[in-house]
């Protein structure tokens, strides 16, 4: 069971809007430093908050969970020590890999294994909606059932976060071109805009005379929505949404892994990782003795 202070953790960044991980051990096999029942908290930016294994698999732990995290979908990790006989592939030191499952060996663990279910919290993506139509109205009543964040804002007030998935205007003409350049520039994978093909070839053609680069208005969706025979809002609404679901399953991958040159590890590659700059690029380590014997036999090769 999650002890309380990490429980109120948990409650407290789902309450925030903030996505994390929940990595709990689930089965240990000696030697190893943690406990069936450790838990620990994986944030989106990779810092670890309680523990769920040592400095080693630590790092399996953290990769794997912001794999989750962008995924949104659970995984059980099973960390193995490295074996002699094992081929490094391109995912560095992944084993196996099956459905909700991935085994990885670790060169680092001192003999035992472990596994870790990682679970993900991830906020519902908002999609922002302009307009006092019944249109945008359905939009707002069907987003809920697709696990989607529907919030009307007004069109002059458009204030993109990072995170946002989505803009629909259905204004019937008012307040659109500030909210269509705002999320166009805020690079909103979505932006539909409700309306005829010919008005909306004079909103893009105002939106071109305003200075907006010919690239950022191919983005917009106009009329917005599937071409499926839609007549009554809802059934506009179910075209649009369908939209911003395939927008949705194409957002790029933001959970970056790199492969420890030293060791082979898969290691997640953000800031807390041990790192130097080496031929113009970022490489990531394990751990700062796989960094310095990195340093130490490139140190008349370019390291910088």
């Amino acid at each position: 069971m999650m002890a309380e202070a990490m429980a109120r953790r948990a409650r407290e960044l789902t309450e925030q809007g903030e996505p994390f991980a929940t990595a709990t051990v689930v089965r240990t096999q000696r030697p190893t430093s943690v406990e069936a029942g450790d838990t620990a908290l994986v944030l989106g930016d990779g810092t670890i908050e309680g523990f769920a294994g040592g400095a080693c698999a630590e790092h399996s732990v953290r990769a794997y969970a912001l794999q989750a995290i962008e995924s949104g979908e659970a995984l059980l990790l099973r960390i193995i020590p490295f074996g002699d006989d094992a081929e490094i592939g391109p995912e560095g030191r992944e084993a196996a890999r099956e459905e909700g499952a991935v085994t990885v060996e670790n060169p680092c663990l001192s003999g035992g294994a472990i596994e870790v279910f990682l679970e993900p919290v991830v906020p519902a993506p908002r999609v922002l909606v302009v307009g006092d139509t019944p249109i945008a109205g359905a939009v707002l009543r069907l987003a809920a059932e697709l696990g989607l964040e529907a919030v009307a804002v007004a069109g002059d007030e458009l204030d993109p976060q990072p995170g946002d998935l989505a803009l629909v205007v259905a204004a019937h003409g008012r307040d659109e071109l500030h909210a269509l350049r705002g999320a166009l520039e805020a690079g909103l994978p979505y932006v539909g805009l409700v309306a005829s093909r010919q008005r909306g070839d004079g909103v893009l053609g105002e939106l071109r005379g305003d200075g907006v680069p010919s690239e950022l208005l191919e983005r917009i969706d106009v009329p917005a929505g599937l071409n499926i025979g839609a007549r009554t809002p809802a059934e506009i609404a179910l075209s649009i949404l369908a939209e911003v679901i395939a927008a949705r399953r194409r957002r790029p991958a933001a959970a970056k892994t790199a492969v420890d040159p030293i060791c082979g590890m898969n290691v997640a590659a953000v800031s807390g990782t041990p790192s130097l700059r080496h031929g113009g690029e970022t490489v990531y380590f394990c751990c700062e003795a796989c960094k310095s014997q990195f340093a130490l036999a490139h140190q008349h090769a370019g390291a910088d």
